[in-house]
């Protein structure tokens, strides 16, 4: 899959972040707990990097609890920004990392403090906001680039919130980036094969929660050695076949990445701090065209 950043695109987000973070006192930065490294953006480190800012593991509630845990460890390091994890649709949990950021302000205590949210799209900004706001004041959804212009949203305790648009797309630069982000529905689900990603993901569902597959699918011992393997019984054992029993892989993807995203297979991670978990060199989908 290719998805690539454009100049213009780039250079829109560079100067918008640019111009509207040197007015704010603090950057709250949206992360997806479950794909941290993947789902940021370094753009925003480039630009914050002078900047009061409070990195937010968002999803929290679906993420591995030990990888999170590791996750929060390498962010607040002396050197680094600070961290927090939370689940977005938790108000305690918001108004917690909403509180953090005020004690980071130093400065301008006189008048209304302005903190600026941003993030990649679907890493639930706008649900963040409408929790602090305790109303919808900003759309959201279960696909990417929901919010479409600078928001702006006066919360009570004399803070402003600030949303950026969804256009601070991530560098994908690396192809495991990019299926992780598809994956986790950062990707609008038009833009790429569901098969593809799904026998992505499956291999590393395989090597890192084997008992979750276990205890979710039902899987017969052994359990399948990749991502292929995985779909085809997944989609045997859910009924995804097509005329003369032979598995309908798109049917069968679609419950694997649908499953995921939900949390309905447990609480998952799929990179850490020690460096991004990768599936075996070979091609996923080399083996539909050789199949042995």
């Amino acid at each position: 899959m290719d998805i690539q950043w454009f100049p213009g695109h780039m250079r829109q987000t560079k100067e918008l972040l640019t111009e509207a973070i040197a007015r704010v006192d603090v950057v709250m930065e949206i992360l997806d707990a479950r794909i941290p490294l993947s789902s940021s953006n370094p753009l925003v480190d480039k630009i914050c990097k002078n900047s009061v800012r409070l990195k937010i593991l968002n999803k929290n509630d679906l993420a591995d609890p030990g990888t999170t845990r590791l996750w929060l460890d390498y962010f607040n390091r002396p050197d680094a920004a600070s961290a927090i994890a939370i689940a977005g649709t938790e108000s305690r949990e918001v108004w917690m990392a909403a509180d953090l950021c005020l004690k980071m302000i130093t400065k301008g205590r006189s008048r209304r403090m302005r903190i600026m949210v941003v993030g990649i799209p679907n890493t639930g900004k706008s649900t963040i906001i409408n929790t602090l706001a305790g109303k919808k004041i900003a759309k959201t959804g279960n696909v990417p680039a929901i919010t479409r212009q600078k928001q702006r949203t006066e919360l009570k305790n004399g803070v402003d919130i600030y949303d950026t648009p969804g256009i601070l797309w991530p560098i994908m630069n690396e192809q495991g980036n990019t299926y992780r982000l598809a994956a986790m529905g950062a990707i609008s689900d038009t833009a790429f094969d569901y098969t593809e990603i799904a026998c992505f993901t499956g291999s590393l569902l395989v090597e890192t929660y084997p008992h979750l597959l276990t205890r979710r699918y039902k899987l017969p011992s052994p359990l399948p050695r990749d991502g292929l393997s995985l779909i085809k019984a997944i989609g045997a054992g859910r009924g995804c076949l097509k005329r003369g029993g032979e598995v309908d892989l798109q049917k069968a993807s679609e419950i694997l990445i649908r499953e995921l995203r939900t949390g309905k297979i447990g609480r998952i991670s799929l990179e850490t701090p020690q460096g991004i978990i990768v599936p075996p060199a070979t091609h996923p989908l080399e083996k539909l065209e050789n199949p042995s």
